[in-house]
C-alpha cells in the first residue's frame, strides 16, 4: 500500500513537472528534431520514433473526429507544421541508415517485408497510390477548402463585427462579452487564414517523399552494386523493398495528418463530434436506406454477381431504415399529443408585439458608404471611438449614458448619417469616408482648397471635403484638417452634451444613486424615498444639466436637496439652491484663466420690471410683460452679446437670483444660449468684470 502511494505521489510529481514546463519540453523537442537530422539515430530508436510518429497521427485524426468546434483546435496549423517537421527529420535519418547500413530498424524492415508480402513491385505501387490520393485527392481538396473558407470568413467579419457592435449598443451584452465575442471571431478568420497557408505544408510534404523516395532507390542501387558488390537484382530487392518500407512508414502518418487537416476544415458549422453529426443526419433519411437497401437486393440476385454480400447489406439496410422509420413516427406522435395539449390546456395568446414598442434612447443612422467607418479590418475605429465619446460625455457631465445603438439605413444618403433620441431625429449631417474636413474655426476659408464645398454639420461652419495629399497644405493655409470619423464623433459629443437633460431617465438616476449609496449611504438613506422621489431628484437634475451644470457632485447636491425638501418641493426653487450650492463649480465653468468673470449686467430699473412682472405657471416661472417690452429686452441682450462674441469676448449674464431662472427661460424660447448666473453662485474671490449693460432703452 505504501509502495502505491508513492508511485501514485511519483507520478503526479512528474505531472505537475511536465504541465509547468510545457513551453521548456515544446523547445527541447524542436531542437530535437533538427538534431537528428544532422546526428545519425540508431536503428532501435528510429523504431521508437517512427512509431511515435504514426501515434501522434492517430491522435491528432480522433481528436479531430470528436471535436466539436473549430476554434478549439486553432493551433493546428502550428501543429501542422510540427508533424511536418518531425517527418522529414525522420525520413532523412532513415535514408541515411538505409544508404549507409542498408538496415533501418524492424519497423521499416516489417512494412516492407509484411506490408507489401516482400515484394518492392507492389509496395511501390502502394506507396504511389497513397502519395496520389494524399497530394492529389485530400491535400488540394483541403487546401482549396481552406482558401475559400478563408476568404468567406474574412468577407463576412465587417458583419459580424457590427453584430456584436450592435448587440452591445442595444446593451443585450456587456463591454467583456463583446471584447470575448470579438477575440472568438478574430481566432477564427486567423485560424482559416492560417490553414490555408498551411495546407501548402502538406503538399510540399508529399513531394518530398516521393523525392526522397527516389533518391533513395537509385542510391542504394549505387551503393549496393558499386560499394557492396551485389548483383543489381539483390540491390533492386534489399534497398527498394527498404525504401519503400520506409516511404510507407513515413506516408501513413502524413495520410492521417492530411485527413485531419481536411476534416478540420470541412466541419466549420460543426456543432457536435463527426459520429454525432453524421449518425443524426443519415439517420434523417431512412427512405433513402430503405432505397438503397431495394437496389442491393436486385444486384444480388443479378447472374454472376456474388449474391451473399449484397442480401446481407440489403437486410441489414431494410432492417435499419425499419427502426428509423418507427422512431421517426414515435416522434411525430409525440410532438402532435405535445401539441394538442398545448392547443387544450393553454388558450390561444395574441402575437406578442412587445418588442416593436421598444423605443431605443439614442441611436445613430448612417448611410450605406458610412458602413466602412465601423469596419476594423479596413482601419475604420468609428464603434470604438463612440463608446470613447460616451466615456468623455460620462465625465463632463457626471451621468450614466446609455449604450448608443448604431444601425445603417439604405433610407439615408450614401454619405448621410442621422441622430435620434427616443425614436425621434434630432439632427443629421454628412461626412465622406477617405476624405478629410477643411475648416477654418474664424470663419472664412482661405482661397486655393480644392475639394468639396459643404458645411461642417456640428457648428455649421463653412468646409471642404479635401484628399489626405492635401492636408499638409490645408494646415499650412490655417485650417483645420480632421477626418470623417472625428467628424461625425464632435458632432455626436455637442449633441450629448445639449441634450443630456433628456438622455438621463429616471433608471440612470436610480443605478446612480444605488452608486452612491455604497459609498454615502446617510445622505440617500435622509433624502429618499421619504423627502423626494426618484423622479423629483431627476427633474432638478435635468434642470441642471439643460443649463449644462455637471452634476459629478452628487453628496453636495442631495445633501442639498435634504435640507431646502424640509422647506419647499417646488423643482425651480430646489434647482436654484442647488446651483448656489455649486457655485463653486458653476463660477469654474466660466471664469477665464486669469480667474476673471466677465459678464453683462441689467440695468436695475429694467431688472425690476422684470421681476414685478414674474408669475408662475405649471411649466415654470416667466416674465410676463407687453410684447414690446419682452422683444427689446430680448434684442437687448442679443445686440450686446454679439458685439461682445465678435471682440472675443464670451461673456455670462449676472442676475438677481428671484429673476434668473425666469429670465433664462425666457431666453431659451428665443433660442438665445447665453449662460445667465445669479450673483449667489459666484464666489466671494473671483474677480468679476462688468462688460455690458443691458438698458431699457436700448433699441
Amino acid at each position: 500500500m505504501a509502495l502505491t502511494n508513492q508511485n501514485q505521489l511519483s507520478l503526479d510529481t512528474v505531472g505537475k513537472f511536465i504541465r509547468g514546463n510545457t513551453d521548456i519540453i515544446a523547445a527541447v523537442a524542436f531542437i530535437g528534431m533538427v538534431v537528428i537530422i544532422i546526428i545519425p539515430v540508431t536503428p532501435w530508436l528510429l523504431d521508437i520514433l517512427l512509431t511515435l510518429n504514426i501515434a501522434f497521427g492517430l491522435i491528432v485524426l480522433l481528436v479531430t473526429l470528436f471535436s466539436s468546434d473549430t476554434r478549439e483546435l486553432n493551433i493546428f496549423p502550428s501543429i501542422l507544421l510540427t508533424a511536418t517537421l518531425f517527418r522529414l527529420a525522420l525520413n532523412i535519418s532513415s535514408t541515411r541508415l538505409i544508404l549507409s547500413e542498408a538496415d533501418a530498424g524492424a519497423l521499416i524492415q516489417a512494412f516492407g517485408q509484411f506490408v507489401v508480402a516482400g515484394n518492392y513491385v507492389v509496395g511501390m505501387v502502394v506507396f504511389v497510390i497513397i502519395t496520389v490520393v494524399q497530394f492529389v485527392v485530400i491535400t488540394n481538396g483541403a487546401g482549396r477548402v481552406a482558401e475559400v473558407a478563408a476568404r468567406f470568413t474574412l468577407d463576412a467579419l465587417p458583419g459580424k463585427q457590427m453584430s456584436i457592435d450592435a448587440d452591445f449598443n442595444a446593451g443585450l451584452i456587456d463591454e467583456d462579452t463583446a471584447r470575448m465575442k470579438r477575440k472568438e471571431m478574430q481566432k477564427e478568420a486567423d485560424f482559416y487564414g492560417s490553414m490555408d497557408g498551411a495546407s501548402k505544408f502538406v503538399r510540399g510534404d508529399a513531394i518530398a517523399g516521393i523525392v526522397i523516395v527516389l533518391v533513395n532507390i537509385l542510391g542504394g542501387l549505387g551503393i549496393g552494386v558499386v560499394q557492396l558488390g551485389m548483383s543489381v537484382e539483390d540491390a533492386a530487392s534489399v534497398f527498394t523493398i527498404l525504401t519503400v518500407g520506409d516511404g510507407l512508414v513515413a506516408q501513413v502518418p502524413a495520410l492521417l495528418i492530411s485527413v485531419s487537416a481536411g476534416m478540420l476544415v470541412t466541419r466549420s458549422t460543426a456543432e457536435a463530434s463527426f459520429g454525432e453529426e453524421m449518425s443524426d443526419q443519415l439517420r434523417a433519411f431512412p427512405k433513402v436506406i430503405f432505397l438503397a437497401s431495394v437496389l442491393l437486393f436486385f444486384l444480388g440476385i443479378v447472374p454472376g454477381m456474388p449474391a451473399l454480400p449484397f442480401f446481407l447489406l440489403a437486410a441489414a439496410g431494410g432492417g435499419l431504415s425499419f427502426i428509423l422509420f418507427r422512431e421517426k413516427r414515435d416522434k411525430g406522435d409525440e410532438a402532435k399529443a405535445a401539441a394538442e395539449r398545448e392547443t387544450t390546456e393553454v388558450p390561444a395568446e395574441p402575437d406578442d408585439f412587445r418588442s416593436l414598442l421598444r423605443v431605443e434612447l439614442m441611436e445613430i443612422e448612417i448611410g450605406y458608404n458610412l458602413v466602412e467607418l465601423t469596419d476594423e479590418s479596413r482601419g475604420g475605429n468609428l464603434l470604438d471611438r463612440i463608446t470613447a465619446a460616451r466615456k468623455r460625455a460620462v465625465n463632463e457631465l457626471g451621468i450614466i449614458i446609455q449604450p448608443i445603438r448604431m444601425r445603417d439605413n439604405l433610407q439615408l444618403g450614401p454619405f448621410e448619417y442621422r441622430f435620434k433620441l427616443k425614436g425621434n431625429e434630432m439632427t443629421r449631417g454628412q461626412v465622406r469616408p477617405g476624405l478629410c474636413l477643411a475648416l477654418n474655426p474664424e470663419g472664412e476659408l482661405p482661397a486655393g482648397l480644392d475639394g468639396i464645398e459643404t458645411f461642417e454639420p456640428t457648428f455649421n461652419l463653412p468646409a471642404v471635403w479635401i484628399s489626405e495629399e492635401l492636408k499638409n497644405s490645408a494646415e499650412a493655409l490655417g485650417c483645420t484638417v480632421v477626418d470623417a470619423s472625428t467628424v461625425l464623433i464632435t458632432h455626436l459629443s455637442e449633441v450629448l452634451k445639449n441634450n443630456a437633460h433628456e438622455l438621463l431617465d429616471r433608471q440612470a438616476v436610480k443605478e446612480m444613486l444605488n452608486s452612491l449609496k455604497e459609498t454615502n449611504p446617510a445622505v440617500v438613506d435622509e433624502l429618499t424615498p421619504d423627502m423626494l422621489s426618484i423622479g423629483e431628484v431627476q427633474k432638478v437634475m435635468q434642470n441642471l444639466l439643460k443649463e449644462k451644470v455637471p452634476v459629478h457632485d452628487m453628496v453636495t447636491i442631495l445633501e442639498e436637496l435634504a435640507d431646502q425638501a424640509r422647506v419647499t418641493k417646488d423643482i425651480d426653487a430646489l434647482t436654484e439652491s442647488v446651483r448656489q450650492a455649486l457655485r463653486r463649480t458653476i463660477t469654474a465653468q466660466y471664469a477665464d484663466p486669469e480667474g476673471k468673470l466677465k459678464v453683462v449686467t441689467i440695468d436695475p430699473k429694467l431688472e425690476k420690471k422684470v421681476s414685478d412682472s414674474i408669475q408662475m405657471t405649471k411649466q415654470g416661472s416667466f416674465p410676463v410683460m407687453e410684447p414690446n417690452a419682452t422683444q427689446n429686452l430680448v434684442d437687448g441682450i442679443n445686440r450686446v452679446i454679439d458685439n461682445l462674441s465678435k471682440k472675443g469676448v464670451a461673456p455670462v449674464m449676472l442676475t438677481s437670483p428671484t429673476v434668473r431662472p425666469s429670465l433664462k427661460r425666457l431666453l431659451e424660447r428665443f433660442h438665445l444660449s447665453v449662460a445667465v448666473l445669479s450673483i449667489n453662485e459666484v464666489l466671494p474671490e473671483v474677480k468679476v468684470e462688468a462688460v455690458g449693460v443691458i438698458k431699457e432703452n436700448e433699441d
